[in-house]
C-alpha cells in the first residue's frame, strides 16, 4: 500500500475511533454511516442519497454518507464496514471479488444482455442475484441489500479499434480484479490493474508527459474527457452492491431492517430511473467539449470475433470458484433465459 493511502486509510480510522468507541457495537445508533466508492453526482452517490433520503424521511435515523477518498481506497471502506466502523458500504464486484470470488461473475464477457429493460429485469427477478449472491456475502460477514447495475462497459483507446487483433498492445488500465485483466488479455489487449483512485491521475500524468495510453473506464455514464476514441463492444455492464455489516443488520429490531430494505428498494428505483439516458448524456458532452472524439460501435459481426474469446474467461472463472461457481454460473445463465423468454 502506498504512503497516501495508508494516511488516507488511518486518517478515515481516525476520524472514527471516538464514534467507534462509543457507537460501533451499538445497533440502535441514531447516526448511521454509509460510504461508497465513487464521486459527488456517480451513480453510487446517487443511490447513496436516494438511501439516506428515505432513512431519514421514514424514521428519526440519520445518515452519514462519504465519498471515496474520505475515508482511503475501496479496500479500506470494505474492511471498515467489516470491523463495524462503518454500518453500510456500497462496493462493486471488481473489488469485492478478491473477497467473493464469485462476484467476478460479471465480469464474463457477453453474458449479460445490453438492452437496459432486460438488465433491470434480471436484477429485479434473478435467483442467482436476490437468493444465491446473498448467501456467498453474509458468509464474509456482509447483509447484502441490493445488486444494480450501473452502465455499459466501455474501452477509450488511442485509436478506433474494431478487432481483437487491434487490441494488440494496447495497455487498457483495469480495476485490480483478476477475471477483468483476464477478458481483455482474451480480447488481445495488455491489461494493467490500477486501484480505482489512482486511474485518472496516472492517466493525466501520461498525458502531461505526451504519453496518451489507452485507458478502460467502467462506465459509459462516468466516461471522462481522456482519450478521443471511445470503444463499444456490447460486452457487459458494471453492476455494484449495497450492503451492510451484517453483526450489525442482525441486530437490529424488525422495524429498523424493515426500514433499510425498503430504504434499498426506494433507492433501486431511483437509480434505474436515472441511468436511463445517463451514457447518452454523458456522451453527448464529451463530443460538444471536443471535435476530436471518436465513436466506434461494432456491428455483430465485428462482435464475433471478440465474443470467441469470451469461453476463455468462463473457464477461468470456474477454475477461480470451483464447484459453487460453476453452479451459480448455471443459475445465472438460467435467469437470463428466464428473462429473455418472458
Amino acid at each position: 500500500m502506498s504512503s497516501m493511502n495508508k494516511f488516507k486509510k488511518l486518517a478515515g480510522i481516525s476520524a472514527f475511533a471516538f464514534a467507534a468507541m462509543t457507537a460501533a457495537n451499538s445497533v440502535n445508533a441514531a447516526n448511521w454511516r454509509y460510504a461508497h466508492e465513487e464521486y459527488e453526482g456517480d451513480v453510487q452517490d446517487v443511490y447513496a442519497y436516494k438511501f439516506k433520503e428515505y432513512i431519514e424521511d421514514n424514521s428519526d435515523h440519520t445518515l452519514q454518507v462519504y465519498r471515496f477518498g474520505e475515508l482511503g481506497e475501496s479496500d479500506d471502506i470494505m474492511e471498515q464496514t467489516q470491523a463495524g466502523i462503518l454500518n453500510f458500504v456500497n462496493q462493486s464486484p471488481g473489488f469485492t471479488g478478491a473477497l467473493i470470488p464469485e462476484a467476478q461473475i460479471f465480469f464474463i464477457p457477453y453474458l449479460m444482455p445490453t438492452d437496459i429493460s432486460t438488465v433491470i429485469e434480471f436484477f429485479r427477478e434473478s435467483k442467482a442475484i436476490n437468493e444465491d449472491f446473498p448467501k456467498l456475502y453474509a458468509e464474509n460477514g456482509l447483509e447484502l441489500l441490493k445488486m444494480y447495475p450501473e452502465g455499459e462497459f466501455v474501452i477509450t483507446l488511442d485509436e478506433p479499434v474494431t478487432t481483437p487483433e487491434g487490441m494488440k498492445n494496447k495497455k487498457i488500465r483495469v480495476m485490480t480484479n483478476p477475471l477483468l485483466s483476464e477478458t481483455y488479455s482474451a480480447f488481445g489487449a495488455t491489461p494493467t490493474p490500477l486501484p480505482w483512485g489512482e486511474v485518472y491521475g496516472a492517466l493525466q500524468t501520461n498525458m502531461i508527459n505526451g504519453q496518451e495510453n489507452p485507458i478502460f473506464w467502467i462506465e459509459s455514464g462516468g466516461l471522462y474527457e481522456v482519450s478521443p476514441n471511445l470503444i463499444y463492444t456490447g460486452h457487459g455492464w458494471f453492476t455494484t452492491a449495497a450492503m451492510a455489516n451484517k453483526d450489525f443488520y442482525d441486530g437490529l429490531k424488525d422495524e429498523d431492517k424493515k426500514l433499510i430494505q425498503d430504504a434499498a428498494d426506494y433507492a433501486f428505483e431511483k437509480i434505474i430511473t436515472h441511468i436511463d439516458g445517463l451514457a447518452d448524456d454523458a456522451l453527448a458532452k464529451i463530443q460538444a467539449a471536443s471535435d476530436e472524439v471518436t465513436v466506434t460501435r461494432l456491428n455483430e459481426e465485428q462482435i464475433k470475433a471478440f465474443k470467441k474469446r469470451a469461453p476463455q474467461v468462463e473457464e477461468k472463472f470456474v477454475e477461480m470458484t470451483g464447484q459453487g461457481g460453476k453452479d451459480l454460473l448455471n443459475q445465472f445463465k438460467q435467469d437470463l433465459k428466464d428473462v429473455q423468454n418472458d
